[in-house]
């Protein structure tokens, strides 16, 4: 029964902080309300009638058409520096040399020789820059929300009014080929389509060469009259290689090849828009708001003049969504309704023969349309929600009444009012740039209520585990009062809440019921804590964690509010890692654990440890804080550069092998990789040796012996497969595509099975009769040695002691005759770490196949620094026998400190342009087809499997100062007089190790408890920090950059890492229970 309670009082607490972090999330990344609104050529977008050249000719609607086709080439990632060509920065000096410079050498040279058909553009991307998001913006002219990022993965049908929608309402024919997102997004569009998967970024040419397949032969067909063409090779090109690698140079000179082709090929009535979604970082990442990533490339053309003046010399800056309403009126077609892009004036000229008037009266024309359609929508927008701002709306509404009254005024002037025409365009183009900056700042507004909230429900959660962390240890915890009423308070607040919902007819928010739910059961809680517990105990016990530790934790949490400082975590963990190891030397030093016993005469100041003998000289303990030192720089090695920071340059270790250059140094690296993984499976079973773990014939150690092996070697042929693919000769590539499948699905099914077998039979316990047999009788029991007294009777698990204690009575007067009664079972001592340690490498190899090669060096590192700091720590913590059992503050900081650094070590970053989107594709090379769960579990396991292996270990923590038992000094022993003598002896000394949890099991569960309410405070305090901070610095120019990024991931963090702190938990516990069955077994066969 305490083995449930203890389970489910940690998912309760659990649920509370998820609670919170949904309430806060809900109020701090809000949706924008989409409108599902259409415009229509029937239904003007103002008042009034259309502007002049609308009416009377065929085909008009809102205005005339310009072009009756178009043809859109999208390519993905385009920045804007791939379009321009190699310049050099001084007169005199040789152009700047970079692989994307000077390969779209089409487009400067139609600008040059064409001055009058061509633009090119900066398109300004309003983040996040990614696919779907932009693929939204580039179609309805709307903007994204922030929480839009995380559908990447579930590219939804879009419900807004969008181009497509009112190209095919207009009976235009499109044909799409390229990214099977659209797909998605506009279902049933199009006329003809060619989709090809787009995930998958380790593969170049696939979708770029299906699309040129059918480009051309479409084009001279004529069967269209809206042709898209959406590239993925300069994308998947940033994702593999990055930008700077000479595959982009290839990759870019196709694009270049694509547009000459196209350009060929174009009629008069015809139009070329090329563009770019996105940017690119530096390393080929997107998903923020860099200026690398918001910096995109357009190119506009035809083959009639279509610009008044030749290109000025610096490209101008426009919003990427003006290229809606453009597209729109140039085509004929209605302005999408949620549109709050501004068309782009100078199209809409008529050309460099036209008069000035004309010109200008064409562009206030087009400007006006526009400005309509906006004026429409906020006014439809306002009216369904309060998102926007009512003084800045009424404003915009003045300034849209003043320059349509202006507007109508001029057309019935006389010619010759070029003046007052541009006085009129400068209006309209003030009202309809306010307009969409007003609808981004609306759209970041937050709901102060329920951050507040939500922030509260974490605070609170972070002092119940404070609380009951102390609580826990004591004979009388309250667990059934503590878990039971809660629960009861919490489901009669849910169900008052969905019986108000019910009465008033309010749509039914289960993140509001969570919250209640979480409200209701904290309440009880509180009022105790308050009334009761809280007045018995003075207020130091509130705050049990010692100082040192206690202002290390405040300086990280205090990091959370400065957005410098959570751009350079990554180099600040270290640091604190450092630091926390000195202090851990020096405070051993200072408690007396590193002195010789005869200089140990008094105990230090205010020390709490114990004045025995130390069980470790000050040598050994400062070998492992040198060890850890030097692990933890060796680490910061494989770094990843935030954008902040340009100076800082990524360690090139954390990119794929696939993208070294050269065979010699790719063989190399390859041979460093191997070794690592040898080296981590060598170790492992090293030290289940070492504690005997590999001597039983249970199943789970002969997974351990042969499995383990096997998926060493299906993970070092994978990393081979994956490395040469693209040198793989062509009779050979369909077989290295299905070895790539089947090899990483091979190494998850087996350690899929290692766990089962782990799970199903965790007790590896080897059986041994005594020496001597024809004198010696042996009967087997939980402990080593001769029964010679009654305490060695007791030491049997209590469950057990009445079924043994009277056959043991019986046979010790029985056998006084035969020799000595000995008593042999094995391998107890390390029973429950055994299995975490097992379970942690089973977990290792499928997270080693989702990160780059050269990652396998920092799992290594891992492993190393872990078993370091456990010894480092094991070192200072006393050993009890009989309880109560815990694990300090200390060493619970010191643990979720290494599983940060790690986390950074990876090469991972509190930001979405650094997620690794190639693990989505790590044994489904071709894609996932319609899943998305699949690829956004494989995404977060790589991004979050530091968090994981962390957490599932976190039980070592309690268990390895027992297990380091056996490390100790050993007794000195006297000359055995013969050889069963000496055997005997030898088992008397054998220490009991992790038996010793077992003398006291109320005790053992009860710092289970203890230590999972710790690591969840240590997580807890780190997710309210970083709410905290979101909530105080929610206007900080910096918030969506740095703050939000880090609340997210720090959220999903803390889900992953309680989720295996629970399974951690749970696996001590199945090995516990299995012990006592296995006991009841021994028993069973000692009677019969």
């Amino acid at each position: 029964m305490w083995k449930v309670s203890v389970l489910a009082f940690l998912a309760w607490v659990c649920f509370l902080f998820y609670a919170g972090i949904a309430l806060f999330t809900s109020g701090f990344l809000l949706t924008r309300l989409e409108l599902t609104n259409q415009s229509s050529c029937h239904e003007p977008p103002g008042p009034g009638s259309l502007p002049l050249g609308s009416q009377g000719k065929p085909g008009a609607c809102w205005m005339s058409s310009h072009f009756s086709r178009v043809v859109l080439v999208l390519i993905d990632a385009l920045r804007f520096d791939f379009a321009q060509p190699q310049r050099s920065h001084m007169p005199g000096e040789p152009p700047v040399s970079l692989p994307f410079l000077g390969k779209l050498g089409s487009l400067q040279k139609i600008l040059e020789i064409q001055p009058y058909h061509a633009r090119l553009y900066q398109s300004l991307v309003d983040p996040p820059t990614t696919t779907m998001q932009r693929l939204k913006a580039l179609t309805t002219g709307s903007l994204p929300t922030f929480i839009d990022a995380g559908s990447n993965f579930a590219s939804h049908a879009i419900v807004e009014d969008n181009l497509i929608k009112q190209l095919t309402s207009a009976g235009k024919r499109i044909v799409f080929m390229g990214d099977d997102t659209w797909k998605d997004l506009f279902p049933g569009a199009f006329s003809q389509a060619f989709f090809f998967s787009s995930f998958n970024v380790r593969d170049l040419h696939t979708v770029d060469n299906g699309i040129l397949e059918h480009l051309y032969p479409t084009m001279d067909s004529g069967e269209w009259d809206v042709l898209i063409a959406h590239f993925l090779g300069v994308d998947h090109c940033g994702h593999k290689h990055g930008p700077h690698h000479p595959e982009m140079a290839k990759k870019l000179s196709q694009m270049d090849q694509v547009i000459q082709g196209l350009v060929e090929r174009l009629e008069n009535d015809t139009l070329l828009v090329v563009a770019g979604d996105h940017g690119m970082t530096m390393n080929g990442d997107h998903g923020g708001d860099s200026d690398l990533e918001v910096s995109a490339a357009l190119f506009l053309y035809s083959p009639t003049a279509l610009f008044p003046s030749t290109p000025p010399e610096e490209p101008e800056v426009i919003p990427q969504i003006s290229l809606v309403p453009t597209l729109a009126l140039l085509l004929g077609i209605p302005i999408p309704f949620g549109n709050i892009g501004e068309v782009l004036a100078e199209l809409f000229s008529g050309g460099k023969d036209s008069q000035p008037y004309a010109s200008a009266l064409a562009q206030a024309s087009a400007l006006y349309l526009n400005a309509q359609q906006v004026s429409r929508f906020l006014s439809a927008y306002s009216a369904a929600t309060q998102d926007l701002q009512v003084k800045q709306l009424h404003e915009l509404q003045n300034l849209f009444v003043k320059a349509s009254t202006d507007y109508h005024r001029l057309l019935q002037s006389p010619r010759g009012a070029e003046i007052e025409l541009q006085t009129v365009i400068a209006e309209l183009q003030q009202f309809l740039r306010g307009a969409r900056a007003m609808c981004i700042e609306s759209w970041a507004r937050f709901s102060l209520v329920r951050m507040a909230g939500g922030a509260a429900i974490l605070a609170a959660s972070c002092f119940l585990c404070l609380l009951a962390s102390q609580w826990a240890k004591s004979p009388g915890f309250p667990f059934r009062p503590l878990l039971l009423t809660p629960i009861a308070l919490g489901l009669t607040g849910a169900i008052l809440y969905v019986g108000l919902v019910t009465v008033t007819g309010m749509k039914l928010d289960s993140v509001v019921l969570g919250a209640v739910a979480a409200a209701g059961s904290l309440l009880h809680f509180l009022w105790k804590s308050w009334t009761g517990w809280g007045s018995k105990r003075p207020v130091t016990t509130l705050l049990p964690i010692p100082g040192p530790v206690l202002l290390i934790l405040l300086i990280r949490l205090a990091a959370f509010f400065s957005d410098s400082f959570v751009v350079a975590e990554a180099r600040a963990t270290p640091f604190l890692l450092g630091s926390f190891i000195l202090f851990l030397v020096a405070q051993l030093h200072w408690e007396g654990q590193l002195l010789p016993p005869k200089l140990l005469t008094t105990s230090r100041l205010n020390s709490s440890a114990q004045t025995g003998p130390p069980r470790h000289t000050g040598t050994y303990v400062l070998w492992l804080g040198v060890g850890l030192l030097l692990c933890t720089r060796l680490a910061g090695l494989f770094h990843r550069c935030p954008e902040e920071t340009p100076a800082c340059h990524s360690s090139p270790w954390l990119s794929p092998l696939a993208s070294v250059v050269g065979g010699q140094a790719k063989n190399l690296w390859y041979g460093a990789c191997v070794g690592s993984l040898v080296t981590l499976l060598f170790a492992v079973r090293l030290w289940l040796r070492q504690y005997g773990n590999l001597k039983s014939p249970e199943p789970s150690v002969l997974f351990v012996r042969w499995g383990l092996p096997l998926m060493a070697l299906g993970t070092a042929a994978y990393w081979a497969l994956a490395s040469g693919a693209d040198e793989a000769p062509p009779h050979l590539r369909t077989l290295v595509a299905g070895a790539s499948v089947v090899l990483p699905r091979a190494v998850v099914g087996l350690a899929a099975s290692g766990l089962t077998l782990l799970l199903w039979r965790p007790v590896a316990v080897l059986v041994k009769a005594g020496v001597n047999a024809s004198r010696t009788r042996t009967v087997l029991t939980p402990f080593s040695g001769p029964p010679t007294s009654q305490a060695d009777l007791d030491y049997v698990v209590p469950q057990i002691y009445r079924y043994m204690q009277e056959e043991f009575r019986g046979r010790l007067e029985r056998t006084k005759s035969q020799g000595p009664l000995t008593v042999a079972a094995y391998q107890l001592g390390s029973v429950y770490s055994a299995a975490v340690v097992t379970a942690l490498t089973l977990l290792t190899f499928p997270l080693l196949l989702l990160h780059a090669e050269r990652i396998s060096l920092v799992f290594l590192l891992l492993f190393l620094q872990s078993f370091l700091l456990l010894h480092l720590l094991a070192a200072g913590i006393p050993i009890t026998t009989t309880g109560p059992f815990t694990v300090p503050w200390k060493a619970v900081s010191a643990w979720a400190l290494l599983a940060t650094q790690t986390f950074y070590s990876t090469g991972h970053q509190p930001v979405f342009p650094a997620i690794h989107w190639h693990a989505a594709f790590v044994g489904f090379p071709e894609g996932h087809g319609s899943s998305t769960w699949l690829p956004a579990l494989l995404v977060g396991t790589n991004t979050f499997a530091s968090h994981l292996l962390f957490a599932v270990g976190c039980p070592l923590l309690l268990l390895w100062p027992f297990l380091c038992e056996g490390q100790g000094p050993k007794k000195r022993r006297q000359s055995p007089g013969n050889a069963i003598e000496a055997r005997i002896r030898c088992e008397e000394e054998e220490p009991r190790m992790e038996m010793r949890l077992r003398e006291a099991p109320h005790h053992f569960h009860a710092a289970l408890l203890q230590l999972g309410l710790k690591y969840l405070f240590v997580l807890g305090i780190q997710i309210l920090a970083c709410a905290s901070a979101a909530f105080i610095l929610r206007r900080h120019l910096m918030v969506w950059k740095v703050f939000a990024p880090k609340f997210i991931f720090e959220a999903i963090g803390f889900i992953v890492s309680s989720v295996g702190l629970l399974l951690g938990i749970a696996l001590v516990m199945r090995v516990d229970g299995a012990v006592s069955s296995w006991f009841r077994k021994l028993v069973l066969a000692q009677q019969r």
